[in-house]
């Protein structure tokens, strides 16, 4: 492989994205399981034969989620998992659908980066290669440097996890940001499929105890971004923007990373979260432009600086000092500012290899701004919704009746599921991102923008009859 053909270590190296143990510790974990394990007869393919023994890993793989043990990776959609943080960097994911939908990977003679990220997910460590026609819908129009059943302690370490629940649910353990890009870039979606590896099954409990469990083992983050306290009943039913909250600082501390802090081999979970929760204290992304690539870098270079800044023994979290989170003893990890993670980071969208800052808020930007809500519904409603006037907001509501939409007035909704209909006649702005919708829709004559689909808008699943007609599309 020449040496060219990847964009640095940064996007290599393997960080579960919630903060979980770092490939090194899990890898020795899963190693020492697989090699309990035989893969059932037919379960691998590929030419596993070609590498010795001590290079690849016997894994076995279920059929499905009832009879899936700790250790075995399983196939799944992306629509069938469930998420266990109420909120993601949606930056973060403006990073990835920026640089997916760009074309420099490939002037540089490499796939483009979604595949590599497909293949790290699925345990194949990264692409090898990708036509024209590659998609992320049909793996086959692509291929990864390690064939089915070829997979190592170290390709199995860095594959995303779920835990198996009652009813055989999944639960989606790490891999929030990874799995939403693919569900939110054009050739992925909510039916893309991809194996992950199960931490364990928890069919067994009962609802109560499944979550006390999980709460245990810290394996589900219930705080939504402004801090408040959440129940497992409030976190989102599914994976995409228009469902998983946006959290900046998430976001912020993803930039950070390498420049103010490294995940330590020993990570707690949730590391990005703590160290978020901290940086609320000592940034005011409130007062940011972040649609300025010049002031978002600002702020991520105040955010950097205060985490090298603090003394090691600054407690971040309860229990959880800056040095047992990563902190740098040096910023930039004493580097120049001309070199290093700030240097790549810094590069603006119309370099080469742009910056995944650049690629964040260029990303962004091609988002049709949304106008303010004037009334919000959260939660369940039963009965009919009526939006006379102003901008009626459906945030991950659950709506058992009619939504009607009066001229002049505007609707959002955002990882609503509604049993319908919906309808609207010369509102002003009609948007259904990540919504369920099980009657009909009828929009005429919409004004600024009906928007259904599109860069920035999780796919909706509309289940009954659309009718659009003479509407502006923004």
């Amino acid at each position: 492989m020449s040496a060219n053909h990847r964009t640095g270590a940064t996007d290599r190296a393997h960080v579960p994205e919630h903060g979980a143990a770092p490939r090194r510790r899990r890898a020795a974990a899963v190693g020492g399981a697989l090699a309990l394990l035989m893969a059932a007869g037919g379960a691998l393919a590929g030419p596993a034969a070609a590498r010795t023994a001590d290079d690849t890993e016997r894994v076995a793989v279920a059929a499905s989620p009832a009879g899936a043990a700790a250790g075995d990776l399983l196939e799944v959609r992306l629509r069938d998992l469930r998420p266990t943080q109420p909120a993601i960097g949606h930056d973060q994911i403006h990073y990835k659908l920026g640089r997916y939908a760009g074309t420099k990977d490939e002037a540089r003679g490499n796939p483009n980066k979604r595949f590599d990220d497909w293949c790290e997910a699925n345990g194949q460590e990264e692409a090898a290669s990708a036509g024209a026609g590659a998609t992320l819908a049909d793996p086959a129009t692509f291929r990864c440097t390690l064939a089915l059943g070829e997979e190592t302690a170290d390709s199995v370490a860095a594959m995303k996890t779920v835990v198996i629940g009652p009813g055989g649910s999944l639960h989606l353990t790490d891999g929030h940001h990874t799995l939403t890009s693919f569900l939110e870039t054009p050739d992925g979606g909510p039916d893309t499929e991809v194996r992950l590896r199960v931490s364990d099954n928890l069919s067994h409990l009962s609802t109560d105890a499944f979550w006390r469990e999980m709460r245990a083992r810290d394996l589900v983050w219930l705080q939504a971004p402004d801090g408040s306290t959440l129940t497992p009943a409030d976190l989102p039913r599914g994976l995409g923007l228009a469902r998983l909250a946006d959290d900046p600082y998430r976001s912020l501390v993803y930039f950070t990373r390498d420049i103010g802090y490294a995940p330590p081999s020993d990570a707690p979970e949730y590391l990005e979260f703590l160290w978020g929760r901290w940086l609320r204290t000592h940034v005011d992304l409130d007062a940011t432009d972040l649609r300025d690539p010049a002031a978002y870098l600002a702020a991520i270079e105040e955010a950097s600086r205060a985490m090298v800044a603090a003394p090691g023994d600054t407690e971040i979290a309860p229990g959880r000092t800056a040095d047992r989170l990563g902190r740098l003893a040096e910023w930039n990890d004493g580097k120049k500012a001309t070199g290093g993670e700030w240097a790549k980071l810094s590069l603006p969208i119309d370099d080469a290899r742009p910056g995944k800052l650049a690629y964040a808020v260029d990303s962004r930007g091609r988002v049709p701004a949304a106008p303010d809500c004037t009334r919000t519904v959260t939660g369940r409603h039963n009965g009919p919704l009526v939006a006379a006037s102003g901008v009626l907001c459906l945030d991950g509501a659950t709506v058992r009746g009619p939504v009607v939409v009066s001229g002049g007035a505007s609707l959002l909704s955002r990882g609503a599921d509604i049993s319908g209909p919906v309808s609207a006649v010369a509102a002003r702005t009609v948007e259904l991102c990540g919504t369920t919708l099980d009657g009909p829709l009828s929009v005429v004559g919409t004004r600024d923008r009906l928007t259904l689909a599109g860069h920035g808008c999780t796919p909706n699943e509309l289940r009954g009859p659309v009718a659009a007609v003479g509407n502006a599309r923004g």
